[in-house]
């Protein structure tokens, strides 16, 4: 590849190769050039850090795992069932990615540690989303009122156990499921509104 033929994606992709093979510890924007076939100036005019480029790839990477959660939230279903379909999407992507590439997963979860400002971003996208849901169920009078985006948040952290990489290790327990769906329910009765 030429250097002037070089993308942004291109060399995300490569980044991410890399890091497969190597590791968050050994990968180095020089092995990024070298499967690129280009100069490790070359990746340095698209991302001019080490620390921009992982923080992109980051990004990058968690994007991919939550594609389809957006449309959930923006969705026309009644909220009590749009947050249900969202948190169980989220809870499936979060362990699909665990569970089928644990070390890919171990080494993204390396690089979210690194950049407070990637997942700082990434989770506010999150809950604006879960604020949507929130808002509409108090619109449509299923949830009670409260202020959308602290309920958001907090049911963001109630959940945190099937999202959060920190638990990853607890995604593949026989009654991980039983558990999920005694949150989820608890959750959405906790914030039905009253007669």
């Amino acid at each position: 590849m030429s250097a002037g033929t070089l993308t942004a994606e291109a060399i995300l992709a490569a980044t991410e190769e890399v890091l497969r093979r190597y590791g968050p510890a050994k990968a180095t924007v020089v092995d990024v050039a070298r499967v690129l076939g280009v100069s490790h100036g070359s990746v340095y005019r698209h991302f001019p850090t080490k620390a921009a480029l992982r923080a992109a790839v980051t990004r990058r990477w968690l994007e991919r795992t939550h594609a389809g959660l957006a449309e959930l939230a923006a969705g026309d279903a009644p909220a009590p069932a749009r947050l249900r379909d969202w948190l169980t999407t989220l809870f499936a992507a979060k362990r699909r990615k665990a569970l089928d590439d644990p070390e890919l997963f171990a080494t993204y979860s390396v690089l979210v540690g690194e950049d407070d400002g990637v997942i700082a971003e990434h989770v506010g996208h999150l809950v604006d989303q879960l604020t949507r849901i929130v808002a509409d169920g108090i619109a449509e009078g299923t949830f009670a009122a409260a202020e959308p985006r602290i309920t958001a948040r907090a049911v963001f952290d109630a959940t945190g156990r099937f999202h959060d990489p920190a638990y990853a290790a607890e995604w593949s327990a026989p009654d991980i499921e039983t558990a999920f769906e005694a949150v989820c329910s608890l959750v959405i009765a906790g914030l039905r509104a009253r007669d």
